[in-house]
């Protein structure tokens, strides 16, 4: 599998089902790893973050979620193969997580979220193996009585996959911590997948999905919470895009001489 490095980010050229190539090979072997969502939010995060950019350094996959990087990477000469987001895990791959009977794991959202998360899923995919869910408290990831009685359960639970839907970057912050401690084959963060799974939150129309439209739908769900995140922080995406396209001209200029 080759890699495309971009934004000081190397990206895994995935689609879906290299990602479920990764994941049963990882499952089989019983190593830890975790995987990274990365979206453009997380391309401005890491430019000032110094345990995020950590968190990349270690990770066992790092995907592409979101049309602006893939636009990017075609603009750069390096076109990655698909979007793989977290929100679209379970419609793609959750046949074969069904089939495989890989034991589940949902971790985060409001109380009540991921276990309704999981009644939906189950009415698509009868077979599909949830051991758990957990909404933890507010802050808990400076409460260590709380990420010691999460771990239990993740130890306990035994799971293949660790669903961590908390938001970024604390979502990846937390698997980082503590992977290694309840030895989970796989983690990812996936977001506010869990609040799309329960219809607690609606997902943008597919139209705007294929089009990069998804954070305009995003930002007038929850205005008060994205604003910052959208129209000022990832603006700066734009900046970035120059500077990689500058660079990639650069190495053009001084090969052809």
């Amino acid at each position: 599998m080759n890699q495309v490095n971009m934004f000081d980010v190397n990206f895994d050229n995935y689609d879906f089902m290299d990602l479920l190539d990764y994941i049963d090979k990882t499952i089989q072997e019983r190593n830890q790893s975790y995987i990274l969502t990365c979206n453009v939010d997380h391309v401005i995060k890491l430019r000032k973050d110094k345990e995020f950019q950590e968190v990349y350094s270690e990770a066992g996959a790092v995907v592409a979620d979101g049309m602006p990087l893939i636009w990017a990477s075609k603009m750069l000469g390096k076109p990655l193969k698909q979007k793989v987001s977290g929100a679209d895990l379970f419609s793609r791959l959750g046949n074969a997580f069904e089939q495989r009977k890989y034991r589940l794991f949902f971790l985060g959202s409001a109380e009540g979220v991921p276990e309704q998360a999981t009644k939906n899923l189950k009415a698509a995919y009868p077979g599909i193996n949830v051991v758990g869910c957990y909404s933890p408290s507010y802050g808990f990831e400076h409460n260590e009585e709380e990420n010691q009685r999460i771990i239990q359960m993740l130890t306990e639970s035994q799971p293949d996959i660790v669903f961590v839907g908390v938001g970024a970057p604390k979502q990846e912050k937390w698997i980082y911590r503590h992977y290694t401690s309840y030895q989970a084959p796989i983690s990812i963060g996936v977001g506010a997948t869990f609040d799309f799974l329960s219809g607690s939150v609606k997902r943008a129309p597919d139209f705007m999905q294929r089009t990069g439209m998804e954070w305009l739908w995003r930002l007038s769900q929850e205005p008060g919470r994205l604003w910052k995140r959208y129209l000022v922080d990832d603006a700066q995406f734009l900046v970035l895009l120059l500077k990689e396209l500058r660079k990639r001209d650069k190495v053009k200029n001084s090969k052809s001489q």
